[in-house]
């Protein structure tokens, strides 16, 4: 029997003209580039001719649209879990460059390792990494083939899982992030449940270019 994976996909580019933190805030639609990584996305993971599963996404309308051609593709509904939602954030709806400057702001900006802007690494990291010990336990698609957990959330929730399950700091500079837009970062859990990365991907990145990528937390 093949190993299961679940694949971590971040959201395709988000309609972001004003360049605002959008945090968990609504209403923050793909644009047409988003939508087209999206669909990077979805064939890429097509391409593996893995079989999936089930197909998680967290609520936020940005991976919920992201999801929508991974769920065409594989005939697939989408499974709204709320644990692997973008955390929340003092400056959302605010534009970074500005709010930094601002000395009311400045008390949110004291410990970057927590960090103190918003919800702590240690639990965004407790929370996702529970999500994919479901993920991984959920029923197989027959008794040969467990079938690949696909699972759409957002940088941050991506990128400090990764560092906890590679045994690294959590905290970091936000632009050294490895988790581009609609990238793919996968992973397999070990006979005795211990969860490690075997890859990543980054479908869309010869769309990259012409991105905006300043919504994230």
């Amino acid at each position: 029997m093949a190993n299961r994976q679940v694949h971590l996909v971040r959201h395709g580019e988000v309609y972001n003209p004003d360049h605002v933190l959008y945090g968990r805030l609504p209403e923050f639609h793909l644009s047409q580039l988003g939508r087209r990584m999206a669909q990077t996305a979805a064939d890429d993971l097509a391409a593996r001719g893995r079989p999936v599963a089930a197909l998680i996404a967290s609520p936020l309308i940005r991976a919920q649209e992201s999801a929508a051609p991974i769920s065409a593709r594989f005939e697939l509904d989408i499974r709204t879990e709320p644990r692997i939602i973008e955390p929340r954030n003092h400056f959302e709806g605010s534009v970074m460059e500005k709010a930094v400057k601002n000395p009311v702001n400045w008390p949110w900006l004291v410990n970057p390792m927590r960090p103190s802007w918003g919800e702590a690494y240690r639990s965004i990291v407790a929370r996702m990494t529970a999500a994919m010990t479901d993920a991984f336990a959920l029923p197989p698609l027959s008794e040969s083939e467990p079938g690949d957990v696909i699972m759409v959330s957002h940088q941050l929730p991506i990128w400090v899982t990764h560092l906890s399950l590679a045994g690294e700091r959590l905290w970091h500079d936000p632009r050294q992030r490895r988790c581009a837009l609609s990238s793919i970062t996968s992973f397999e859990q070990n006979a005795g449940g211990v969860i490690h990365e075997v890859g990543y991907s980054d479908p869309a990145g010869e769309l990259s270019g012409s991105a905006v990528d300043v919504g994230a937390v």
